[in-house]
Order: C-alpha cells, then sequence, then structure tokens
C-alpha cells in the first residue's frame, strides 16, 4: 500500500512547497517505507511514498504519461488489473508490470468512466497539466483514504490528516459541529474531519478541482438495496462462487500474504476458503486479552489446528498511553473512539513481522447482517405492540437490575440493559448509525454548548431512521463501516506497512448480499443465516454456534484503574472543552462503583480531551 500527496500553491516559493512535501511524505513514510518519489512543475508538488507488493521493481510513482502531461499518485491495489491491461493493450504501450500504469492509461483513454471496471481499493490524484485540473477519488467502500484543504486558489491533499497538516504548513481550527458528531457516534460523518474546511472525498466519488473554480464532487456508485430475481440455492451458489473468486483474487502479490483470524465466523470463513477450496495454507494472526472473558484465542486455535495453519499470537494487557498517542496524532489524526484500534494495531504489527499483506474478515457484519443491533431492531417491533403498561414493567425491571461490569453483550443481564438503552433512544436523531449513541437529553446534559449542533450524515437518506433491518445494514455499509471499521483497519496497519484487504467488500459480493431479501439473511432473532448456509461445510459446527461477541476491547476494566486517573486529571487540566465536568464526574462515579457500564462513553469523552491536549497543529 501507498501514501500520496498534493500540493498547489502559488502563495509560497518552490523552495518552501518542496520543503512542506518533504514533511508531509516524512509523516507518510509508514504508508510506504520501500521507496518515495516527487514531482514539481511550479507551485505544483505531488508525492508519493510505496509499500512494494506488485511489481517491485517498477511501477515508481508519481507516473507520468509518455506526452508528460498527466501525472498519477495512486494508493491501493486493483485486483483485476490484468483483465484491463490486456484490453487497454491495443491503445497503450506498456512499460511496467503492475496496476499503477493500468489506471493511467485507463484514465487518460476511457476517463472517469474506467473507475465503474475497477475491482479493489484505490484513493489517487491525478493532475492533467494542460486542462490545469485534479482528478482525486476513492474506491466504492471508502477502504482508502483521501483528505483534501481547499483554501481560495490553494488545494492540499493527503493520504492521513498528518501530512495534510504538514502540507499547509499553518493551525487548524476545531470544527465544533464535527465535535458533536463525534461525541454523538464515536467517528466523523462522511466527507467531515475534525477541522474546519478539511474534508475527505466520499467513497464512491470523484471529485474535481480547478484553480479558481469551486469543487465538484460526483457519486460514480451506489449500494442498491433488493431486486435479486432468482432462488435461494442459486443465490447461495452465486454467493459461493463470487465469494471464492474474491479471495483468490486478493492474493495476487508478489510477497506472501497471511491472514487475520478472530476465531468468529467471518475471519474463519476466508482461512477456509484459502485453504478448502484454494490449496493454500496462509500464515494466521490474532490477538488476545489478559482478560479472559474478551480473549477469543482459543476459538482462533480451533480454526488454525482445524486447517493446521502456522498459527501466531499476542495478548494486549492494559491501555498502552504512548501508543494511542502515536495512533491518535501520527496515524489517524483526530478522535477515534473505537478502542479496538489499539488491538488491531498490536495484531497489524506481529502480522507485518512475517508477511507485507493479510486478508480480514471486515464487512461481512453489514452485509449478512450480523450486529446485535439488529436483533434489537427485531425486538422492537415485538415490544411496541405490547400494552404501554407492560412496557413501563419490562423498563423498570431492566433499570432496577445490576448493570454486568464486563462490556461485550454475551450475558443475557448485559443484553437487557443494552436493549434498555435502545429504547431510551429511540426519540434521538438517527439512533441507528451507532451503537454508541446517546439520547438526546443526555447529551443534552453532558454537552451543553454543542448538544444543539452537528452534520445530517450524507448518503443515506432512505436509511435516516433505519425502519428496516435493510436499511439498517444499508447505513451501516455507508457510514459505520468507512467510518469506523475501515478507518481503524487502514490505519492500525498502515502504521506497521501492512496492506490489509477484505474479500467480502468485493463489489460483487456487497451487490449480491444486498440484493437479497432480509429473511434469508435472518432467522428470527439471529444473522448471517446466508452465509451459514452456503458456507456450513467450511468451519468446524462449534464456529458456527458460537454467539457474536465482537472485538470488544476491556475498556469497562481500563477505566476502573489508571485510565479513571488519567480522565480526571484531563478533565481539570484543560478548560477549553466543551463539557459539563459534573457529568462527566458522574458517569465516572457510576462507572467505578458498578452502577453501570460505562466504559465505552467513557472511552470516547477520553480519546476526545487526549486529542486537544497533544495535537501539535491546533
Amino acid at each position: 500500500m501507498c501514501g500520496i500527496v498534493f500540493i498547489h500553491n502559488h502563495r509560497i516559493k518552490q523552495s518552501l512547497l518542496q520543503e512542506r512535501m518533504q514533511q508531509a511524505l516524512a509523516r507518510l513514510a509508514h504508508r510506504g517505507p520501500d521507496e518515495s518519489g516527487r514531482w514539481f512543475n511550479n507551485s505544483l508538488g505531488i508525492g508519493h511514498v510505496r509499500l512494494s507488493i506488485l511489481d517491485l521493481s517498477a511501477s515508481q510513482q508519481p507516473m507520468t504519461d509518455p506526452s508528460g502531461r498527466y501525472v498519477l499518485s495512486y494508493n491501493g491495489e486493483i485486483y483485476n488489473y490484468h483483465h484491463l491491461r490486456r484490453e487497454l493493450e491495443e491503445q497503450w504501450t506498456f512499460s511496467s508490470q503492475g496496476d499503477t500504469e493500468v489506471l493511467l492509461a485507463g484514465l487518460i483513454i476511457q476517463g472517469e468512466s474506467f473507475l465503474q471496471r475497477l475491482e479493489g481499493m484505490w484513493a489517487f490524484a491525478l493532475w492533467d497539466s494542460q486542462a490545469q485540473s485534479l482528478l482525486l477519488a476513492r474506491d466504492r467502500m471508502g477502504k482508502k483514504p483521501l483528505f483534501y484543504h481547499l483554501q481560495g486558489e490553494s488545494m492540499s491533499c493527503a493520504s492521513e490528516l498528518p501530512a495534510l497538516a504538514a502540507l499547509d504548513g499553518g493551525r487548524w481550527h476545531e470544527d465544533l459541529d464535527s465535535s458533536a458528531d463525534y461525541l454523538r457516534y464515536g467517528y466523523y460523518l462522511p466527507g467531515m474531519t475534525a477541522y474546519q474546511n478539511v474534508r475527505e472525498v466520499l467513497p464512491g466519488h470523484v471529485l474535481h478541482w480547478q484553480p479558481g473554480s469551486d469543487i465538484r464532487q460526483q457519486a460514480y456508485w451506489s449500494l442498491v438495496v433488493g431486486g435479486f430475481q432468482g432462488s435461494k440455492q442459486q443465490a447461495q451458489e452465486s454467493l459461493r462462487e463470487r465469494l471464492e473468486a474474491a479471495v483468490r483474487a486478493r492474493m495476487v502479490a508478489d510477497v506472501e500474504v497471511g491472514a487475520f483470524l478472530s476465531g468468529g465466523i467471518d475471519s474463519s470463513l476466508v482461512v477456509g476458503l484459502l485453504c478448502q477450496e484454494l490449496g493454500i495454507k496462509p500464515k494466521t494472526f490474532t490477538i488476545g486479552f489478559a482478560e479472559n472473558s474478551y480473549d477469543e484465542r482459543r476459538f482462533a486455535r480451533q480454526i488454525a489446528d482445524f486447517y493446521e495453519t502456522e498459527h501466531y499470537e499476542e495478548v494486549l494487557g492494559e491501555c498502552d498511553s504512548d501508543n494511542l498517542k502515536t495512533l491518535i496524532m501520527d496515524h489517524v489524526g483526530q478522535p477515534f473512539a473505537d478502542s479496538s484500534l489499539l488491538p488491531t494495531s498490536l495484531l497489524a504489527n506481529m502480522t507485518a513481522r512475517h508477511v507485507k499483506v493479510a486478508l480480514s474478515g471486515d464487512g461481512a457484519d453489514e452485509l449478512f447482517s450480523g450486529y446485535q443491533r439488529y436483533q434489537g431492531r427485531a425486538l422492537l417491533r415485538w415490544y411496541f405492540r405490547m400494552p404501554r403498561f407492560l412496557q413501563r414493567r419490562i423498563e423498570q425491571s431492566i433499570e432496577a437490575l445490576p448493570e454486568p461490569a464486563v462490556h461485550h453483550s454475551r450475558s443475557l443481564l448485559k443484553k437487557a440493559h443494552l436493549f434498555y438503552d435502545l429504547i431510551k433512544r429511540q426519540e434521538s436523531e438517527t439512533p441507528y448509525i451507532a451503537p454508541t449513541n446517546y439520547a438526546d437529553h443526555v447529551f443534552a446534559r453532558l454537552l451543553p454548548s454543542i448538544a444543539e449542533r452537528g452534520h445530517h450524515p450524507p448518503l443515506i437518506p432512505a436509511a435516516a431512521r433505519a425502519d428496516t433491518i435493510m436499511e439498517m445494514m444499508a447505513a451501516d455499509a455507508a457510514v459505520y463501516l468507512p467510518q469506523d471499521i475501515l478507518l481503524k483497519v487502514d490505519r492500525a496497519s498502515m502504521a506497521s506497512s501492512l496492506e490489509v484487504r477484505a474479500p467480502f467488500l468485493d463489489t460483487r459480493v456487497v451487490e449480491l448480499a444486498f440484493s437479497l431479501p432480509r429473511n434469508w439473511h435472518r432467522r428470527g432473532y439471529s444473522g448471517k443465516h446466508m452465509l451459514r448456509e452456503t458456507f456450513s461445510d467450511l468451519l468446524p459446527a462449534a464456529i458456527w454456534k458460537r454467539r457474536k461477541q465482537g472485538f470488544g476491547v476491556p475498556v469497562d476494566k481500563w477505566f476502573r484503574g489508571k485510565l479513571g486517573k488519567e480522565l480526571r486529571e484531563l478533565l481539570h487540566k484543560q478548560n477549553a472543552h466543551p463539557f459539563n465536568t459534573s457529568e462527566v464526574l458522574l458517569m465516572l462515579d457510576e462507572h467505578c462503583l458498578g452502577q453501570r457500564d460505562r466504559g465505552y462513553r467513557l472511552w470516547n469523552i477520553y480519546v476526545y480531551l487526549f486529542w486537544k491536549e497533544h495535537a501539535a497543529w491546533l
């Protein structure tokens, strides 16, 4: 994988522009430790750092066409580039063997329509020196990042926010609407960042810019729900063929490819397809926790033993504040409240010591209805049909029960409290965008100065209230998946110069999954039935019968220890934060006394204050 930068700034001398370019590339060195390149022309600079996966000796970037008119800086992998290359060879003489030149040739010959034909993950900047125009684009699902900052007639772009800050060379200002979004959901909404006027190219979109003109951004792909024509058996046959092909395509590399293995259904299926269908036994990697109730290593070992893979493990202990600081400040560049960023980083670091590329099971929960909040939605339908007096009795009974100290939802008591929280959020805005939502009245008490602020989520107008489970799945694919899951995996893996590929997010798999009727995905209150019925032969029965646990992190325990002390210190040290301090301390006290599990909400607040304390460009 790679990192890209672009700067067009006529207000500074070229010597300063080159200096900023060098600083930006240095901040992206982890994304491309194998080589770097720069291209300059007066007030314009394009840069690239490369992690060599394909065509190890050639394909240097930025890459220019033979005429010198076009310059491309590209981050990603195009899995079907061999097929596309054969089609383009009648009109283009290739001088390299990799996918970069295929992308450049296709864009020049076919224009933006070429994006429709790509299968893979990408973010790129293409400069047309004759038309003086810039084209930016991201892959359909948002696997690869691309940020930009427009200031008058100056434009800067980069793969990560810290590199973009280096290009700009000045201080940014916090966007309080975006901060309200983050504190509601735990991440920023599509296209937005923590900073005023700093934006991200939307997944499945292209962006056009010329000096002196406004930005134009438009979709080249969108998710369609429903419409499958055929029998369930035909759907299963198609799914098997498509997912197997997706796994096979993601094994294309000039380096060794391994696989993440959590012991859950999704990553286990990827390993099963590799071993049983493709005859490949990859090295497999899993992360565990010192806290036994969160540790899933025994399930990962079951699959590793079943398929006789060369298996590696590591254990995450207490929260490492130094590692968190590095991840947030040097890689994410803004608050990010998914605490599994830490174990994902440790997993990637271990994996990168053995291979350069790893396959993952990311995306299966969104595509095949795996999240427990979908079950919660199904329960709500039943609940709201009950007489109001019965509803009140249920709510009072749950409220009177002690909440388990452990956050993960394997216990029925924890599920009851999560369901009660879901009931209380019904009148809140977009209650299904994130599982860490607050009810409006709780949010107003916690953050009185910004409670009315925030952005309306783009991309999901039909699913804003998530009235059906399929709409919830579409909302998760459009918002939660790119803004949380894929961001986490990209930054955590790239921090260790590891490329991660997700077969479930192959376009043909995504489109098939969302075309199917809901009742093929779910049976009663459980999901992933399409996967269970299609791939039942690949995994031991014990794995199929497991309750979903998720990549939980013991933040509940951490806040009863040193992290709680750190949070108190951050609250009292900073005067410019938007929190009602007494509400945060009440939340922390309830948590430490074991009255309520507030671990993930406290983590959300902690990361925000941590960022405010350490962000050098604020």
